[in-house]
């Protein structure tokens, strides 16, 4: 019998030096809001969004002239197109564009990963289809979450419980780190209702002051899209030949 292949999770992007090295892929996860985004603004025909680190950066792509999206403690940064919120992703106005992200965590989630691996992005919102793609072609996969500010945060780390649980029960995985059995853990306590689980959690409530309860929900709401976008050259862009 082959070897299987391992999924495991990291629960912040300050953790990512200690896995790198015995993963092939990387689903990077953050559910509330930046991977949500950017599944939205595939879904309604983006062709290409530039993921960069620094508000620094996003201006000198909106200097320019590209569409650029630029978030930091959940608000918008004076003098953006938009922030990370994925009904600003939704419509005509990114249909065949390239569009340009920074948010305080995802992206910077992103980077990290894409200097040295395949990276997909991954959320609830395309849940099943990272999960089909995954489970149709196995590999060493590392999901991680980008949590808060360097830290641990719920959402993320659920979601990569639910990835890492069905391609677990595929039969072509195994996992022994904690925090893969950690993010089970909390997987199936929320799965009834993650609304409900995470009605405490640091970054919804820190949403919920901001007036985003309807992102919240919308990022909470599975199997919306079934974009897989993945880093190529520089660039997201959604994967071809995947329905």
């Amino acid at each position: 019998m082959p070897d299987k292949s391992r999924v495991e999770v990291c629960f912040s992007p300050e953790e990512f030096d200690l896995y790198k090295q015995e993963y092939t892929t990387v689903v990077a996860i953050d559910v509330l809001r930046a991977t949500s985004a950017i599944c939205t603004a595939f879904e309604n025909g983006a062709a290409k969004m530039i993921p960069v680190s620094s508000v620094k950066e996003a201006q000198a792509f909106k200097d320019e002239g590209y569409l650029v999206g630029a978030e930091r403690n959940g608000k918008i940064v004076d003098g953006f197109d938009f922030g990370n919120s994925p009904y600003s992703y939704m419509g005509d106005l990114v249909k065949g564009k390239t569009l340009v992200l920074t948010t305080t965590n995802g992206t910077k989630a992103i980077n990290r990963a894409a200097k040295t691996h395949e990276v997909l992005v991954g959320s609830l919102l395309n849940l099943q289809s990272v999960i089909d793609y995954l489970s149709q072609s196995p590999t060493d996969v590392l999901l991680l979450a980008s949590g808060w500010q360097g830290k641990f945060n719920l959402e993320d780390s659920i979601c990569a419980g639910a990835i890492a649980e069905a391609l677990l029960e595929t039969g072509n995985y195994m996992s022994d780190e904690d925090s893969t059995i950690a993010s089970l853990f909390l997987y199936r306590q929320a799965t009834d209702n993650y609304f409900s689980f995470l009605k405490a959690s640091s970054h919804r409530r820190r949403l919920r002051n901001l007036n985003l309860n309807e992102d919240i929900k919308y990022c909470l709401t599975p199997n919306q899209t079934r974009v897989i976008p993945v880093y190529r050259d520089g660039a997201l862009v959604k994967m071809e030949g995947w329905v």
